[in-house]
């Protein structure tokens, strides 16, 4: 077994790859902490994280505080006597004096190659802006926001059509591995820190409604990494005959061709329907009216009639 107490604070589906790493090295895992069960689905059922969900089926011990920013937690957090804490997308942010307990530090694996797309929204915007690569970095935490010394990096290739789905499964498996590569250096007492160029640092705000809305007049490139940017969640979206019409799926027909009005509907083919953009034509392949399930371009456009000179809002 490594001998270091570990306290792992977690929450989503991308952070399950890193705790099961842990567990599998046999790091002695004394505690997970996790946020609060939230009402999901039609029933608003409490649900568990699947951060909470792994640690229960691995016989670990579950801490649910609504807020850690409290005496009470870190005192709880004290009282476990962690060597250190592994923070993976756990959604509140840590104290001063949560950072100094652990005395070989706070590590955190962020979804992107730091100082690049600091924040919360990582994955989404290096796809939204159209980047050929991201990763993931190991680092120190302090109170800044993602901006303490690095550890390590690694890179993986993004695709004009990969969408964030795509992404995110692809790094939360390469976050582990980085996170098992980190902590061997941590034990062996061999980490070097690397001091972020804040010259370099970009940020990844939460994402909001107004991102969400299709701007035509963008270039059929922008707007076709803007829709594979919020695949599979929360989806971009223009309007039609003033209801929502949820864009899930696109390609660029022409980058760089001359266009007269942005929106309007040039063709409907045997697999889309081509677009006007600003600059460029797209060509929406999948896509999901108002009230209705997702569908192919193709079969909307003759089950709602979409036709030629119609404009999208």
């Amino acid at each position: 077994m490594n001998n270091l107490r570990v306290v792992f604070m977690g929450t989503p589906d991308f952070a399950v790859p890193c705790l099961e790493m842990l567990v599998k090295e046999k790091y002695e895992v004394v505690a997970v902490v996790t946020q609060p069960d939230r009402p999901k689905g039609r029933g608003q059922k409490l649900m568990p994280s699947p951060v909470k969900e792994f640690a229960l089926n691995n016989g670990l011990q579950v801490i649910q505080p609504a807020k850690i920013k409290t005496p009470e937690f870190e005192h709880k957090l004290s009282e476990l006597n962690p060597d250190i804490i592994i923070v993976v997308a756990f959604g509140q942010i840590l104290s001063k004096r949560i950072l100094e307990i652990p005395p070989l530090g706070c590590i955190n694996v962020h979804a992107s190659l730091l100082p690049r797309y600091r924040g919360a929204a990582p994955i989404h915007w290096a796809v939204i802006n159209g980047e050929t690569s991201t990763g993931v970095t190991t680092m120190f935490m302090d109170v800044g926001l993602d901006t303490g010394d690095m550890i390590l990096k690694a890179e993986i290739a993004i695709s004009d059509s990969d969408n964030t789905g795509d992404i995110h499964d692809k790094l939360k498996e390469l976050g582990a591995i980085t996170l098992r590569d980190t902590m061997t250096l941590v034990q062996q007492q061999k980490v070097k820190r690397v001091p972020q160029n804040v010259d370099e640092a970009t940020y990844a705000p939460l994402l909001n409604k107004d991102i969400e809305k299709i701007d035509w007049n963008l270039s059929a490139t922008q707007i076709h990494n803007l829709v594979r940017g919020l695949n599979p969640w929360p989806g971009a979206y223009c309007l039609y005959q003033n209801k929502i019409l949820k864009i899930w799926r696109t390609r660029v027909h022409e980058a760089d061709v001359s266009t007269s009005r942005p929106g309007r509907v040039m063709m409907v083919t045997n697999e889309g329907i081509l677009i006007e953009a600003g600059r460029g034509v797209i060509e929406i392949l999948e896509l999901q009216p108002e009230s209705k399930k997702r569908m192919l371009a193709r079969d909307c456009a003759c089950g709602y009639c979409i036709n030629v000179g119609e404009i999208f809002g």
